[in-house]
C-alpha cells in the first residue's frame, strides 16, 4: 500500500502570507501528516503530491526525504487523478491539513480496506462535526445522515480504467484525529484548543 499526501493546494481560504501546510502544531503540519503515516508501519512508499503553489512546502517535503509527484496544480481531483494514473497498487490518500493525524488512526482506516471496492471515501457525520465547532463545505448524504468528506480516501488504483463513473463507497468514522482539518484561520484557533 502507498500513502499518498495531498500537499500542492493553494490555501486560498486561510488567506495566510505563507503556505498552510508549513504552519505549525508542535511542528509544520505537513511533517506531522508525513511521520503519522510513516510511524503507521502501514506502507511500502509515501508520495507527497505538490505543485507550484506549494514551492515552500515541497522544499521542506525534499529537505525531510519525502518523495515527491509534482502537478500542474490544476485542482485536487485533478492533481489525485494525474498520480493516480501513475501508481498500480492500493493507495491511500490524505490531505496535508489534518494536524491530529497519527498512526493508530491511519491503522484503524487501513483495517477498513476491501479489495472489492475501488474506492472508499472515509466521512465523518454532521453531528460529530457539530460537537467539535468545525464547519465543512463537503457534505453527503449516506445511511440517512448528512456527513462530510474527510480528504481520505482507500482506493485500488489497479482497478481504474476510467475515472468516470467511478463507484464511490463509504465507511463513517467519527474520530476528531481526521476530522479536523485546516481550512480556516478559525479552524487553527481551534488546534489549540484541541
Amino acid at each position: 500500500m502507498i500513502g499518498l499526501v495531498m500537499a500542492g493546494g493553494k490555501g486560498t481560504r486561510m488567506n495566510l502570507d505563507n503556505e498552510k501546510l508549513l504552519l505549525q502544531y508542535k511542528k509544520p503540519i505537513i511533517l506531522h501528516v508525513v511521520d503519522s503515516l510513516k510511524n503507521s508501519n502501514c506502507f511500502s512508499k509515501i508520495l507527497a503530491i505538490t505543485s507550484s503553489h506549494s514551492p515552500k512546502t515541497k522544499k521542506l517535503l525534499q529537505e525531510n526525504n519525502v518523495e515527491i509527484f509534482d502537478t500542474p496544480g490544476i485542482g485536487y481531483v485533478e492533481d489525485l487523478n494525474l498520480a493516480l494514473k501513475t501508481i498500480n497498487d492500493i493507495v491511500l490518500v490524505t490531505s496535508g491539513d489534518l494536524p491530529l493525524l497519527d498512526k493508530e488512526v491511519i491503522q484503524k482506516i487501513v483495517n477498513h480496506y476491501d479489495s472489492q471496492n475501488i474506492w472508499t471515501s472515509i466521512l465523518i457525520t454532521n453531528k460529530f462535526l457539530t460537537t467539535l465547532r468545525i464547519e465543512s463545505d463537503y457534505s453527503i448524504n449516506f445511511n440517512n445522515q448528512v456527513c462530510h468528506y474527510t480528504g481520505i480516501s482507500l482506493i485500488n488504483s489497479e482497478k481504474i480504467f476510467s475515472l468516470e463513473k467511478l463507484e464511490e463507497n463509504y465507511v463513517i468514522i467519527d474520530d476528531k484525529r481526521i476530522a479536523f482539518n485546516l481550512n480556516t484561520k478559525q479552524d487553527y484557533d481551534l488546534l489549540s484548543t484541541a
